[in-house]
């Protein structure tokens, strides 16, 4: 059964930092490539950052140079570090990764940002 589990959301304020964790199970961590995803309200679910089994980041425009995404094959995780925290960075950030064929999602993670 493939679990993914998001943790490390939180209020902060403009300028802060909050780092996210997803814990994945069920798949083969170590090759499988996992994404970070966020949906704001009233919004569509937007693409933040994503890592190759081989440990290439891809980072989306809007927070190149903010944010980070990193692995540790040996937990199991991926870890999204978000850093310089604006208010158009609330969201709900979701992980997700696809294994034989198949999509799955986290239940998700809220982050604030908010003075």
């Amino acid at each position: 059964q493939v679990q993914l589990v998001e943790s490390g959301g939180g209020l902060v304020q403009p300028g802060g930092s909050l780092k996210l964790s997803c814990a994945a199970s069920g798949i083969s961590f170590s090759i499988s490539a996992v994404d970070w995803y966020r949906q704001a309200p009233g919004k569509q679910r937007e693409f933040v950052a994503g890592i190759s089994g081989g440990g290439f980041p891809n980072v989306a425009g809007s927070v190149k140079g903010r944010f980070t995404i990193s692995r540790d094959n040996y937990k199991n995780t991926v870890f999204l570090q978000m850093n310089s925290l604006k208010p158009e960075d609330t969201a709900v950030y979701f992980c997700s990764c696809s294994w034989r064929n198949k999509a799955y999602w986290g239940q998700g993670t809220q982050v604030t940002v908010s003075s």
